[in-house]
């Protein structure tokens, strides 16, 4: 199926209860997700099976990664199937077969660079992948403010950026993809904006985005950017319109379209906390929220609740 670009006539639906898990299987919190050439969706989260794996349809497939990462975080599936997991809190990025199976690892695990002096990695947050060369683009991430790229084999090229909000600083680059073939769009979060680049690191363009907390492209010759948006600061929470959506854009960053309600919440179109995001061949979109941490951990009693959800492009 060839999908086009969305525009401003482009309608998503959320698909309530999509993902089929089996008891007394579960997420915790799903922090990542991402969808492979046969439309397989990729969960990472925080539960007791880190990597879960499902159908375009919900369908529970099956599991692997028991008790071999730290802090789950992003996650990423180059034109080959295979998986590059981005664990922060063991500060490496892990590139594996679809199966599991470890092909390579970036930086060692449990060792941080030191803080915010810019070596590969400090909490790497997320990976985008060129998909031409294989080139690989590392956000880093909470304890760092750098982008890194590497070649194909893991092989270190060079980095860019340091902590600040002029163009080209970063506060908190919590996710990154590929903008075509020439750029790469980075969320910068805490600076409320998307830096593009050419894949030089090279300055390209900014704009203002709510707390932008991920971003991905989309598929073949759909060249939107998918943008989730994270909500507002306690002292406003409760405010609409402030995040907690998703943000279609053209290459530009002009916005085609969005979705979620105006306020947060556990409504079947509404989000708590968007923190990942991946769209398949068919235009849907798979958001993952960390909504244990950000909710779920807060209520009495302390309670799972929804961090997964699937929007289908319903029309446009």
């Amino acid at each position: 199926m060839m999908v086009q670009p969305a525009t401003s006539k482009t309608v998503y639906k959320p698909v309530p209860f999509w993902a089929k898990l089996p008891h007394p299987m579960f997420f915790k919190e799903a922090t990542s997700v991402a969808v492979d050439s046969n439309d397989n969706v990729y969960v990472f989260n925080r539960g007791d099976h880190p990597v879960i794996i499902f159908d375009r349809d919900g369908n529970f497939l099956e599991t692997w990664g028991a008790g071999e990462f730290v802090r789950p975080h992003g996650i990423t599936i180059d034109g080959e199937d295979n998986l590059y997991l981005a664990d922060d809190d063991a500060h490496m990025v892990e590139k594996r077969t679809k199966e599991g199976k470890l092909i390579y690892r970036l930086g060692e695990k449990g060792k941080p660079a030191s803080w915010q002096e810019g070596d590969p990695f400090n909490r790497p947050t997320h990976v985008a992948i060129h998909p031409d060369s294989g080139d690989l683009f590392i956000s880093d991430g909470y304890g760092n403010s750098r982008v890194h790229r590497y070649d194909s084999d893991g092989n270190y090229i060079k980095s860019w950026g340091e902590p600040g909000s002029l163009p080209g600083q970063f506060s908190l680059p919590h996710n990154i993809a590929m903008n075509g073939s020439d750029r790469v769009t980075v969320a910068d979060r805490e600076n409320f904006r998307l830096q593009t680049f050419t894949v030089d690191g090279e300055f390209v363009q900014q704009i203002h985005s709510h707390r932008p907390i991920a971003i991905i492209n989309g598929n073949g010759s759909d060249t939107n950017l998918y943008v989730a948006e994270a909500g507002p600061p306690p002292v406003q929470e409760g405010v609409r319109r402030l995040g907690r959506r998703v943000v279609v854009m053209d290459r530009e960053g002009t916005e085609m379209t969005r979705f979620g309600d105006e306020f947060g919440g556990e409504g079947h179109d509404q989000f708590i906390a968007p923190h990942a995001i991946a769209v398949d061949s068919e235009g849907s979109v798979y958001v993952a929220e960390v909504s244990y941490t950000a909710f779920g951990s807060q209520q009495d009693p302390v309670r799972e609740v929804t961090s997964l959800r699937k929007w289908k492009r319903a029309s446009g």
